[in-house]
């Protein structure tokens, strides 16, 4: 019988890494995980599940992938991409968020969001 020897407690890391490893800088990546390349799968499911997108006004954004949103009814909620959208979104600017796909949209443009 093993000794029973405890765990060391989990540390959050949140917005650490965001599971980067083996990761190529930006847009270069080829990474299907939440935040990374939008898969084609993802972006249908998130387009047939209509009911579930959510109105949105982004409030921040930062060089290091995080978005900060705003929805219609006050809730935050904060988002993490691996290609930096402070060059496609603005403070200001509507979006809608996809929760159950990991889908943030601009108008036509589509891009994978980890939730954090």
């Amino acid at each position: 019988m093993s000794p029973q020897n405890p765990h060391a407690a989990a540390e959050s890391r949140t917005g650490l890494a965001m599971g980067m490893r083996g990761c190529v800088e930006g847009e270069s990546c080829g990474s299907d995980r939440p935040g990374h390349g939008l898969h084609p799968m993802q972006d249908r499911l998130s387009r047939i599940v209509a009911s579930r997108w959510t109105d949105a006004v982004v409030v921040a954004t930062a060089s290091d992938g995080f978005v900060e949103l705003i929805d219609l009814e006050g809730g935050a909620h904060r988002v993490w991409n691996h290609g930096a959208l402070t060059g496609r979104l603005a403070v200001g600017d509507p979006v809608a968020l996809h929760p159950v796909y990991g889908v943030l949209a601009r108008g036509d443009d589509r891009y994978s969001v980890a939730a954090v």
